[in-house]
């Protein structure tokens, strides 16, 4: 019906079984991964299940790939870079190999930027093997817990992902390996969604994450694609002020 069609839409479910908690009195999102949920905390504990802040989340050890251990605190005042992966996934073996690039590029820049390696793998051999090639920190695999905490904070429905926060632990962009494969050289970092983008093959994921609106123009005459985005962004950056206003993902 159309009724399961809008909230299909409005909830951005693209795989089932999908279990989202909501806030009657608000109708704001608490909580996109339910089904994380109900297996972590089968007793409700932690109920009403609410986000919380990045920093309590990711709480404690972390790892580099020489054994060295340093606590989360440490990341404080950087922008983050969530990574979650593993080495059995295909695009997430490519993307790797870019993001270490990228990650050289930003740090040489004299940015402070950091990523968190939340691993998927399917063992410890796999995590460490996977790891050895990464130069940035990780949640130490045995803490199944605490792995599973930044995938429920962050509804993570597929890998590779990598969210990108602000030095506050705040979202910038879920889409963060859309941007690195756009910006090989990472001048748009720390990648601030823009209202209207170029469709590539690789943004082109973005169809997929709710509405969307696709204007077609003659790409042989630049001046028409100039100007139908000058007639659009005005449009998009209200619509982006609008949800922003309501603290709401556009």
């Amino acid at each position: 019906s159309l009724l399961q069609l809008k909230l299909w839409n409005k909830y951005r479910v693209s795989n089932i079984p999908s279990l989202i908690f909501i806030d009657a009195s608000t109708g704001k999102v608490v909580c996109r991964n339910g089904l994380l949920v109900i297996r972590d905390d089968p007793e409700g504990l932690e109920f009403p299940w609410g986000p919380k802040p990045f920093s309590e989340v990711v709480a404690g050890p972390l790892l580099r790939n020489n054994g060295q251990t340093l606590d989360s605190s440490a990341l404080e005042g950087s922008h983050i870079g969530v990574y979650f992966s593993a080495h059995w996934c295909p695009p997430c073996r490519s993307l790797t190999r870019v993001l270490v690039e990228s990650y050289r590029k930003i740090k040489e820049a004299g940015q402070k930027f950091e990523i968190l390696f939340v691993s998927a793998d399917r063992s410890e051999d796999s995590f460490k093997q996977y790891f050895s090639e990464m130069p940035w920190v990780a949640v130490p695999y045995a803490d199944e817990a605490r792995r599973s905490r930044l995938n429920r904070l962050y509804g993570i429905q597929g890998i590779p992902t990598l969210i990108v926060l602000d030095s506050k632990g705040d979202v910038i962009t879920r889409q963060g390996r859309v941007e690195v494969l756009n910006d090989i050289e990472c001048r748009e970092f720390p990648w601030h969604p823009k209202p209207v983008l170029e469709l590539t093959d690789s943004n082109a994921v973005q169809l997929n994450e709710g509405p969307c609106l696709v204007l077609f123009v003659d790409s042989e005459d630049d001046g028409e694609s100039e100007a139908a985005k000058q007639l659009i962004q005005p449009i998009a950056e209200k619509i982006i002020a609008k949800y922003k206003a309501k603290e709401e993902e556009a």
